[in-house]
C-alpha cells in the first residue's frame, strides 16, 4: 500500500478502502474541500506550511529529510536493515533532542517579556488600585510620624440568614459591630 503525503496539509494520505476514488489525509474531506474553495495553506493554521511559514515547525534539520520516501523497489540485506533500524532509532533520538531545543530557544524569554507586560499594565492603570484612605494615613502619621503608601484592605461585612447583627472586620484586625438597619 502506498502512502503519500497530503498536497494540501502534508499529512499522510491513505488510500480509500476499494483503492480507487479520491485520497485525502481527513477522513471528513476538509483537505479537498479547503483546496476547492483555493484557499491558501500558508494561511490555514493547522497545516504544515503555516506552521514552517510561522517558524513553529523545524525547517532546517538534515533528520527531516530522512523521512522522505522514495518509491524504488530495493532489495534488503539482513544486515543493512538491521543497521537501518538502529539508525532509525538514534536518527528519532537525535530529532527529539533538536526538537526540544528548539522549542527552548522560542519559549526564551517568555517569563520576563510576560511579567514586564504585567509591570506596564499595573503602572499605566495605576490609579484604579485601591490606595490607603485619609483618615487611616492621618491616624497612623499620628502613630508613627511617617507612613509610606499601603494597599487597603478591604472591609468585609456579612449578614448571614435571619441576623440582624452585621460584624465588620477592621483593617487592623479588629472586629467592629453594627446594627442593620431594616
Amino acid at each position: 500500500m502506498r502512502i503519500e503525503t497530503c498536497y494540501f496539509c502534508s499529512r499522510p494520505c491513505y488510500p480509500s478502502v476499494l483503492g480507487t476514488g479520491p485520497t485525502d489525509a481527513t477522513k471528513t474531506g476538509t483537505d479537498n474541500a479547503q483546496f476547492k474553495m483555493k484557499r491558501n495553506p500558508r494561511k490555514l493554521k493547522w497545516t504544515k506550511a503555516f506552521r514552517k511559514s510561522a517558524g513553529k515547525e523545524m525547517v532546517v534539520d538534515s533528520t527531516l529529510t530522512f523521512a522522505a520516501r522514495r518509491n524504488v523497489p530495493v532489495k534488503y540485506n539482513r544486515d543493512e536493515v538491521a543497521k537501518t533500524l538502529a539508525g532509525m532509532k538514534r536518527i528519532e533520538e537525535v530529532r527529539l533532542k533538536r526538537e526540544r531545543e528548539f522549542y527552548k530557544k522560542r519559549m526564551a524569554g517568555n517569563k520576563e517579556r510576560q511579567k514586564e507586560a504585567d509591570r506596564k499594565l499595573v503602572a499605566e492603570y495605576d490609579h484604579l488600585l485601591p490606595k490607603m484612605r485619609a483618615t487611616e494615613r492621618a491616624a497612623l502619621e499620628a502613630e508613627n510620624g511617617e507612613v509610606d503608601e499601603l494597599p487597603l484592605e478591604r472591609e468585609k461585612s456579612k449578614v448571614f440568614g435571619k441576623m440582624k447583627e452585621r460584624r465588620r472586620v477592621l483593617v487592623d484586625g479588629g472586629v467592629e459591630d453594627e446594627m442593620d438597619m431594616d
